[in-house]
């Protein structure tokens, strides 16, 4: 059982929701990304997803590229991701990582010496946006050889037949993407989220997270009570942007941002969740 699956079984066990932030690795600088992670377990954190730089983030909203370019000026490679990772389990064994980014700096080094350096660092998964199902076949085993969950992306526009060509090849949990458009979007239909989650679950036992347009705890909490797990990203960064020349303040900002997300979603076990459509 990886990493991913023992947490995610716990928090299933527990009752509880899985509260997974996301932050760009190298963002607003390189030395301060280990730091960040450390925050966001103080925070609440269940499973962090590490954001690889890249330099065409096309699924990615205005905040996460200008999150990327701020990066890329202190030259943040996957190499430099893995790094990191490596650095934040030399004190933390506990709190899975996935790596999440495209598919261009995976294959300028090779897949097979990715998942090498990706597994003796530490990370437990990898999220590739622009990874196609119908090119899982070859890339899936070899990721999973290495003992690395890989992780996809599903969508309010996914069919019945590519969701269940996706839980076919998908480990460790189901990323929904809570709204049409790009991270950072705004307009989130709970309703909606609700009714594909439950058209999802017909296909797949795996856990289910939700992500994109959750901004604050209330928005965390709305979506907690249909899907397993809550992403927040956007909305993470944006903190960081805002305070890129004092990144001195960025932990307990982000502990306490996350914190308040962490307590609402704590609050629903106290609630009967409501049946999905």
């Amino acid at each position: 059982m990886s990493r991913i699956e023992a947490t995610l079984a716990a928090i299933k066990a527990s009752q509880r929701k899985a509260l997974i932030p996301y932050i760009t690795a190298g963002d607003p600088h390189p030395s301060h990304t280990v730091g960040l992670m450390h925050a966001l377990v103080a925070g609440g954190a269940d499973i962090i997803e590490l954001g690889v730089p890249f330099s065409d983030p096309m699924a990615d909203g205005p905040t996460i590229q200008l999150a990327c370019e701020r990066a890329l000026v202190h030259n943040t490679s996957l190499w430099n991701c893995c790094a990191m990772v490596a650095e934040f389990r030399k004190t933390d064994g506990r709190t899975p990582v996935v790596l999440m980014g495209y598919l261009n700096p995976i294959e300028t080094r090779g897949l097979e010496a990715f998942c090498q350096l990706a597994k003796d660092s530490g990370v437990d998964g990898v999220l590739i946006v622009d990874l196609a199902v119908e090119e899982a076949p070859d890339f899936a085993p070899k990721v999973r050889s290495f003992g690395l969950d890989l992780i996809f992306l599903l969508a309010p526009t996914s069919s019945d037949a590519r969701i269940a060509a996706i839980a076919r090849e998908a480990s460790g949990y189901l990323y929904y993407v809570s709204l049409k458009g790009v991270t950072g979007s705004a307009a989130l239909d709970i309703d909606s989220v609700s009714e594909k989650l439950a058209q999802i679950r017909l296909h797949t036992d795996l856990p289910l997270a939700a992500g994109f347009g959750i901004r604050d705890a209330e928005s965390a909490a709305k979506v907690g009570s249909v899907a397993d797990g809550v992403v927040v990203g956007s909305a993470l960064v944006s903190q960081i942007e805002k305070h890129q020349h004092t990144p001195e303040v960025l932990p307990e900002l982000l502990k306490a941002q996350l914190h308040g997300m962490r307590v609402a979603l704590d609050a629903l076990q106290a609630s009967p969740e409501p049946a999905l459509a």
